[in-house]
């Protein structure tokens, strides 16, 4: 335990130098690549040169903070989900919640095709709402099926969670093709994960579920550690169970709604991101919670970063690099789970 207490903080610095690592590369290379020194300049203003300051505040700066804020979120309500779970596969792409919010949020652009942009201030307001109630509405038919005996069964979880974002994703793609052409080809690139169209809208529009989840969720953390015993002995020390994860869910819900409203379905940084604090820090969400954020961070700007440079100038959407690296991760957990 006192290896785990010193351990923390040595990762956590670690975790911020890996994803100031992945800031530094992100903001200095591309199609237009510029040394430290000019983008200081033009952070601080004192370079004159109008595409540097094109190229850093309206492109590249923008992009990477939101893909920070979205793996932040993601890697932290992926932690939670398995904790609640106590099922070290769930995930919130697993689980159907980011096909529900999808599903919701192009839905509304479905509504108002040809009226409204995402960069839009209605657009930026409305798609997290939207959001939420999909991600609600996955959350909802998950528990009602995965149910037995009033007990929630981890194993049937995971089945009917694949089963519910199928259903979503049958009903995303139908609405999709119900579109016209140039609103559709705006869906099929979000929903592939891409960071392409951030901006500082839509970092605005992140903010505030960060500002007022993660605490909440973290000042539960001893709850999620408690969740690990058997209901019954959970019980036993008065804590509220139903209340509690309701709590923990709901809150997990907003910021992947969130998320999802913001930059698309970027699936598998809730299944990594929380491995990786488990193996680096141990077993108290104390500590998994914060550490399962910054994973998150760096995987999805690493991802981004890696998506926008590889095969420069197209460009890959950050989901899908991280799906080539979460479908290889998760078939290793489920090897490793068998034996």
């Amino acid at each position: 335990m006192r290896n785990t207490y010193y351990r923390f903080p040595i990762v956590l610095t670690g975790g911020i130098l890996v994803v100031l690592t992945a800031v530094y590369f992100s903001l200095t290379n591309g199609t237009f690549d510029m040394s430290i020194k000019e983008v200081f300049q033009t952070l601080l203003r004192m370079s004159p040169n109008s595409d540097f300051e094109l190229v850093v505040f309206e492109f590249r700066l923008p992009r990477i903070v939101l893909g920070a804020l979205v793996g932040f979120a993601l890697g932290m309500a992926g932690a939670v989900i398995q904790g609640v779970t106590r099922n070290g596969l769930a995930d919130p792409g697993i689980l159907g919640i980011n096909a529900g919010a999808g599903m919701a949020v192009v839905f509304f652009m479905f509504l108002l095709q040809g009226q409204i942009t995402m960069t839009g201030c209605l657009g930026v307001m409305m798609m997290p709402m939207f959001g939420i109630a999909g991600g609600l509405a996955a959350t909802t038919a998950i528990f009602m099926f995965a149910r037995e005996n009033g007990k929630l069964d981890p194993q049937r979880l995971i089945l009917v969670g694949i089963a519910i974002a199928s259903g979503f994703g049958a009903i995303t793609m139908f609405l999709s093709l119900k579109m016209n052409p140039s609103d559709y080809e705006m869906a099929v690139a979000w929903l592939a994960g891409s960071l392409h169209s951030a901006n500082w809208k839509f970092v605005v529009t992140m903010l505030p579920w960060l500002i007022l989840l993660p605490p909440v969720i973290w000042l539960r953390s001893q709850v999620l550690d408690l969740f690990q015993l058997s209901e019954e002995s959970v019980k036993s020390v008065g804590v509220s169970v139903e209340r509690e994860k309701n709590a923990l869910l709901l809150c997990s819900i907003g910021l992947v709604s969130a998320s999802v409203a913001v930059s698309g379905s970027i699936g598998f940084v809730g299944l990594i991101a929380p491995h990786l604090a488990r193996q680096l820090v141990g077993l108290r969400h104390r500590h998994i919670i914060p550490i399962s954020g910054i994973a998150g961070m760096a995987i999805v700007v690493i991802g981004d970063f890696i998506g926008r440079t590889i095969f420069a100038p197209a460009e890959l959407a950050a989901g899908i690099v991280v799906s080539v690296i979460g479908v290889p991760y998760f078939i290793y957990l489920l090897i490793r789970m068998r034996k």
